[in-house]
């Protein structure tokens, strides 16, 4: 026989003798690409780059952060309108007052520089959250060590999922919030730093506060109280600069989806969003939606008591912020970079040998990187308003928000100790025949 090749040397009993992570990640990208993962990091940043500067996408929302910022200070921030066009033809400010004195220094600085540092800060972000994912799968029920081609491999795939390419589009600042509340709960340190930076990850934009069931599910009470604590100093300091802003932002404009943009729209991922375009018009508020929210709820609960009866910490978070997604009025799909997390922890996790945990990274692999929703949005922007919504655009357009439900399912019903040790000790079995 003639001398065989890398794939052909490792047996199946090797790959069972190994880590879980690296049998998993290995069935998926072969050693030929965990031994080339610089190459391929370096591959898709080039891509990244060339994508950048042939396309040059128009940051629009980032331009609303440079513009808006300084009318905190002089007033009227939540008058500002950036005139677009249609469906959505003028955007305005929708953060926290306290999110305007945080990009208060973009104001400063020349337009191309500031997209420069921008992508590159985001895509750094990016590296950020699969870091600390790693770390949380490390810190999990396997134990496992965290493997540097991993990280590479899932950053260099991860800038190609819609989420993540829109959000670097529109110059987005979803992925600086994920690795500042991913740092803040992965890398090591005091429950006030932790708690201090979910808090002003909170106090800029209303989404990160779900991180706070994350450190209430792992019984952080020190570190939530910080959380609320940061959050509450920081939306002060706001009020006592711009008193008549946080006034108007926080009694009213804070509730108010209208301004924001139309609920029924496929842009929004949201489980509100979702079953306004199933049923043709806004359910909130309805029996269906308060009947859908409390499944939801109900299914987010069980995972997460089941995630941190097994010290699942990634598994813990991915609930927690999928959850937020899911039960905000308006879910972009750029913000659903968590995502990437998510997908990282069902390759991974303890239910990676398990078919629905097969099931799910596969939905979340096809609607996130065949860019669903792009495609949908040029077909909506097609459709005669006012007017039913089709169901041809309606049930794929609730992709997201399925995906999320089934990563519940899968988080759910994820091995614990003793039933991951039989299954691993089954797939030694069969790797020794």
């Amino acid at each position: 026989m003639g001398r065989r090749g890398p794939f052909a040397r490792a047996t199946l009993h090797e790959m069972c003798r190994r880590d879980g992570i690296a049998r998993a990640w290995d069935r998926v990208t072969g050693t030929w690409t965990t031994s080339r993962s610089w190459w391929c990091l370096a591959s898709s940043l080039a891509l990244h780059l060339l994508a950048v500067l042939l396309f040059s996408p128009e940051p629009l929302d980032l331009r609303v952060y440079r513009e808006a910022a300084p009318l905190v200070l002089s007033g009227g921030l939540y008058d500002y309108r950036l005139h677009t066009g249609p469906p959505i033809p003028v955007l305005p400010f929708t953060y926290p007052p306290f999110a305007a004195l945080v990009f208060l220094p973009l104001s400063h600085l020349p337009w191309t520089a500031l997209v420069v540092l921008w992508q590159a800060a985001s895509v750094a972000a990016l590296a950020v959250v699969v870091h600390c994912a790693d770390r949380l799968l490390s810190a999990g029920p396997d134990h496992e060590r965290p493997r540097r081609s991993r990280v590479l491999l899932w950053t260099a795939a991860g800038l190609w999922l819609e989420p993540v390419r829109h959000t670097l589009d529109q110059g987005q600042v979803n992925l600086l919030l994920a690795a500042l509340v991913m740092a803040a709960l992965a890398v090591p340190r005091g429950a006030a730093a932790r708690g201090t930076a979910l808090g002003l990850a909170a106090a800029v934009k209303l989404t990160p506060a779900f991180g706070g069931l994350y450190l209430l599910a792992t019984r952080q009470w020190r570190a939530a109280g910080w959380a609320l604590a940061a959050a509450g100093a920081a939306t002060a300091l706001a009020w006592r600069v711009a008193p008549r802003e946080s006034a108007r932002y926080w009694f009213g404009l804070v509730t108010d989806t209208r301004r924001i943009g139309p609920v029924w729209s496929v842009r929004n991922q949201s489980l509100r969003g979702a079953l306004s375009r199933l049923l043709g018009h806004d359910v909130q508020p309805s029996a269906a939606w308060w009947t859908a929210l409390t499944l939801v709820t109900v299914l987010a609960a069980r995972a997460l008591w089941q995630a941190a009866r097994r010290h699942d910490l990634l598994g813990i978070l991915v609930t927690a912020e999928l959850y937020g997604l899911l039960v905000s009025p308006i879910s972009w799909s750029h913000h659903w970079v968590w995502c990437l997390p998510a997908m990282m922890w069902l390759a991974h996790g303890p239910a990676r040998n398990r078919l629905p945990g097969r099931v799910a990274l596969v939905a979340w692999a096809l609607v996130t990187a065949a860019r669903l929703v792009p495609l949908l949005i040029h077909r909506e922007d097609g459709l005669p308003r006012p007017g039913p919504y089709p169901a041809l655009l309606a049930w794929p357009g609730a992709a997201y928000a399925a995906c999320a439900v089934l990563t519940f399912v899968v988080i759910t019903t994820a091995p614990h100790g003793s039933q991951q040790a039989e299954e691993s000790r089954r797939l030694h079995t069969e790797g020794a025949r």
